[in-house]
């Protein structure tokens, strides 16, 4: 049985005559030129619509509601974000349409795109991936001392999401002055709430997480923006997190091509009675602040509007592609001014994981806006103990425990980014960044390309076997990130590189996934200066010169090939080449070496199909088949999970295998 709905009843407050025209003007407009779209989709002119119709109060209201400096992350049916912030229509149109003169430069489609100008960080098509990211805009703005807050939109079936709760979760630990908007429409595409959650209502989640929460009739545009004002001017004294329901109902499909066959039609009579704008211009008329020939105009002002930024758009030619610009814009410049090692200062020989540890604490006394998160690592250090006494150096604000959730913390580290801060976010095992995959290979690496903003976020990865950890503590899944175009990926070998690279990557205007060997830490030492300085990304090393054969390799690789190298001397002259960066990798110095010695193999840990090996091999065998004495060999590990008893680990291991490979390559 079908409930019936209250009628919206309309409460000015305090409000002006001109303040409830803005928002009529600003409630029509989105409504307009959805009815404009709908027309061009039949027309075949646009290809694709996500309607909000229904549901534009929320959009007007709440955006009207807040302070210009406030940032805001709508989802696809939030037009009424868009044209409240008074966002070019011309640039807005071009973006729907794929033209060069849109937001994306034809790259992505609808709102999956940020606007520093406007302070609206669109979406991504996984739903929830932006409410961490409101946490660290949030971040930012306690960290700053300043007095503005985020809004960020989620629909009722996106709140199934594990985001949902992760971003929750860490606004209400960390006090982030962070507004949940749930639009509440009461359908995930075809699935009805009845078979989403169980919940009555989601306010009722805010009291699990200690915080506040508020519902409105998302259909009553003045209850939305009294609602979010009055939420807004709390938040920005207690810095606490808000979940503000709003009820609301989708009067046409998912998208357009989903049709709505699967709403019962009672449903749609129901709401089309509490139709936003319908309602609220009767209101206005019957209070006499707008007359019909007020509203006439208001109409006719906006159409014209709309038809001018039309015109210009459909005026745009068809994007030509260049494909030099294309592959510069993945990246956001990186800075050429490295701080060279300092060639007279102190030197002294320790381990690898000291020089991490020392090369993250000057980069924080370098950058005063750098901030660490990572599950324990401020009053215990860190599993590993490379932050141990980091808290009581820098404090709790830039030393930040996490709750368990990596998708949150990789999220608000682009919160971070997007207001300036760059962040370093640990893995206490490279092995759980699983959880946080979606928010590095879609949201991270595609955000410069996609609309310009560069990304400050090291994520570090402690990874390897050879410590009889087991599969979940043990994997080397570098070959996950090097295939995203966007990232760069690097995994030094000894503690040299380690400490001028992760003074780079920390310095890095893109996402560094940054590779620790578990194994290496304690286990090996080199010569450090103490200084703080920096080496490139995507410069490989000849930590040995050969003439007879080339070892291409990274990681605990390097010592594997170092040692056997050393091994079989008597037998052949062996060089070894360590990558370092892993994307991009340097092909200039591995040709080079191959084109000398004639004969490669490149080595890994990672299980031995799929991985960076089989890339380098098939580049290496394409382009220097004639430089070639002996065909491109590769060794790796088992292709099985990493076991946990050491003489299984001990098996999985390519070492054996190292030996034979190298002697058959030596006779050939």
């Amino acid at each position: 049985m079908i409930q019936t709905l209250n009628p919206i009843r309309y409460d000015r407050k305090n409000l002006s005559d001109e303040t409830l025209i803005r928002l009529y003007t600003a409630l029509v407009m989105p409504r307009m030129i959805e009815e404009k779209m709908l027309i061009l989709l039949r027309q075949n002119k646009i290809s694709k619509w996500f309607s909000g119709i229904g549901q534009e109060a929320i959009s007007v209201g709440a955006t009207l509601a807040l302070n210009p400096n406030d940032y805001i992350l709508p989802l696809h049916r939030n037009l009424g974000v868009f044209t409240s912030r008074n966002v070019e229509l011309e640039k807005l149109f071009c973006q729907w349409q794929g033209k060069k003169y849109g937001f994306t430069k034809g790259r992505d489609r609808s709102f999956h795109f940020g606007t520093q100008d406007y302070k609206i960080i669109g979406m991504i098509s996984h739903l929830g991936a932006m409410l961490g990211v409101a946490d660290g805009i949030s971040l930012a703005s306690n960290l700053d001392k300043a007095d503005d807050i985020s809004l960020v939109f989620s629909g009722d079936g996106g709140a199934s999401e594990g985001d949902f709760h992760e971003a929750i979760n860490v606004a209400a630990v960390w006090d982030l002055p962070v507004i949940f908007v749930v639009e509440n429409n009461g359908y995930g595409l075809s699935t009805p709430s009845s078979e989403q959650f169980r919940c009555k209502q989601f306010i009722d989640k805010a009291i699990g997480y200690g915080i506040e929460g508020v519902q409105v009739d998302g259909n009553n545009i003045l209850e939305v923006y009294h609602g979010i004002r009055e939420v807004a001017a709390k938040m920005r004294k207690d810095r606490k997190p808000v979940i503000f329901e709003a009820m609301t109902f989708r009067m046409r499909g998912h998208e357009e091509a989903s049709g709505t066959k699967y709403v019962p039609k009672e449903l749609f009579e129901q709401w089309e009675l509490k139709d936003p704008v319908k309602n609220y211009e009767q209101w206005m008329k019957d209070q006499g602040i707008l007359s019909d020939s007020q509203i006439a105009d208001i109409r006719e002002e906006i159409k014209a509007r709309m038809n001018q930024a039309l015109e210009f758009t459909f005026d745009q030619p068809e994007i030509e592609p260049d494909t030099e610009e294309e592959l510069r814009d993945v990246y956001a410049p990186a800075h050429t001014q490295l701080t060279p090692p300092p060639v007279e200062a102190g030197t002294r020989s320790v381990r690898l994981i000291d020089a991490i540890s020392e090369g993250l604490r000057q980069s924080m006394e370098q950058d005063p806006g750098l901030i660490l998160m990572g599950q324990d690592i401020a009053e215990y250090g860190g599993v590993f103990k490379i932050t141990d006494g980091f808290l009581q150096q820098f404090g709790k604000d830039r030393v930040r425990n996490t709750p368990l959730c990596e998708s949150a913390i990789i999220g608000t580290g682009l919160g971070l980014a997007i207001r300036g801060r760059a962040s370093m976010v640990e893995m206490q095992f490279a092995d759980f960044v699983s959880c946080g995959y979606n928010q590095i290979v879609n949201n991270l690496s595609k955000s410069h390309y996609r609309w310009g903003q560069s990304v400050p976020v090291t994520v570090r990865m402690p990874t390897g076997a050879g410590v009889a950890a087991g599969p979940f503590h043990s994997q080397s899944n570098e070959a996950w990130f090097t295939k995203i175009p966007g990232l760069k990926v690097v995994y030094p070998s000894n503690p040299y590189d380690a400490k001028g690279l992760l003074a780079t990557a920390l310095k890095e205007p893109n996402p560094v996934i940054f590779f620790e060997h578990k194994a290496l830490y304690r286990s090996i030492e080199g010569i450090v200066p103490e200084a703080y300085y920096q080496l490139p990304i995507g410069v490989a090393t000849i930590p040995r010169i050969g003439e007879d054969i080339s070892i291409i390799t990274y990681g605990s690789g390097v010592h594997w090939a170092l040692k056997i190298a050393e091994e079989l001397k008597d037998q052949a002259n062996i060089e070894v080449v360590d990558l370092r960066s892993l994307l991009p990798w340097d092909k200039e110095t591995v040709f080079a070496s191959v084109r000398k010695t004639g004969k490669c193999l490149i080595l890994q840990e990672d299980t031995i199909s799929f991985g960076i090996a089989s890339e380098i091999a098939s580049v290496i065998s394409e382009e220097l088949f004639t430089a070639l004495d002996a065909p491109v060999m590769k060794v790796g590990s088992m292709d099985t999970p990493v076991p946990f008893t050491a003489t299984l680990e001990k098996n999985f291991l390519p070492h054996r295998l190292l030996r034979e490979k190298l002697e058959k390559l030596i006779s050939y």
